[in-house]
């Protein structure tokens, strides 16, 4: 006969397909609920960044202040920052999302400065000889150039917004972290691992979007390599960033 502790195990499993069918609904509204604040915080965060990046770029003394800026606010714990936040702003999905888009900040303006300042000199030469002006540099020139940079960028951003969406559960509004803290409270492990494996496959599955949209954007990098490759070796290297 079974003894106690294998039955107590059995009872409470780490993967548990009778919960997903019975919590299915309250599952699969929470992994929308998570999908949707990170892809908004990180489009939001980058329509910031682009413009930081742009002005730290063009004038290189507010490079410093600006990083600093970012830099500042990402190290301000998570707690701390909804915890300051939820006062001026209420609880719920507008705390979290303000906190999300202010630590993905310093990942995508750094990434979008290195990738403008990466921009090899001669193909700017080339432009300024064709009589470009310094808006039309910019935006015809550096940022189409600093495109793998800003990709590599957005899929760190991404991934680290996809871990702490769960915290704002503290403010009552976590996505997946409300079936984390839920199954913390009542220290059922299915719900806990259900949470955690759909937390995984959602920073997965974006991060291989971003990188497939990396490669679309940068179709120049693959012909390059394809005419740079010598005889007899594959004729197209994966995307990197």
């Amino acid at each position: 006969m079974p003894s106690g502790p294998v039955l107590a195990a059995a009872a409470n499993p780490w993967f548990s397909w009778d919960y997903l069918e019975r919590n299915g609904a309250d599952v699969l509204r929470h992994t929308q609920q998570h999908a949707s604040l990170t892809v908004q915080a990180v489009v939001i965060a980058l329509v910031v960044a682009l413009p930081l990046a742009a002005l730290a770029h063009v004038r290189p003394r507010l490079a410093g202040p600006v990083l600093a800026s970012t830099g500042v606010l990402y190290t301000i714990p998570s707690l701390a920052l909804f915890a300051v936040l939820a006062p001026v702003t209420g609880i719920g999905r507008t705390t979290v999302l303000i906190g999300l888009v202010v630590y993905a900040l310093l990942v995508l303006v750094r990434n979008v400065l290195v990738g403008l300042q990466g921009v090899d000199p001669a193909v700017l030469d080339a432009a300024r000889g064709m009589g470009y002006g310094r808006l039309r540099l910019l935006l015809g020139v550096e940022l189409p150039q600093a495109v793998p940079a800003m990709v590599t960028g957005l899929r760190l951003a991404t991934v680290s917004t996809v871990a702490l969406v769960t915290v704002g559960v503290v403010v009552g509004y976590g996505g997946l972290g409300q079936l984390m803290f839920r199954g913390f409270r009542s220290g059922y492990h299915a719900e806990i691992m259900t949470a955690t494996v759909l937390c995984l496959l959602l920073a997965l599955v974006a991060d291989l979007a971003l990188t497939l949209l990396g490669r679309a954007l940068t179709p120049w990098r693959r012909t390059s390599r394809t005419t740079d490759a010598p005889h007899g070796t594959p004729q197209e290297a994966p995307w990197t960033s």
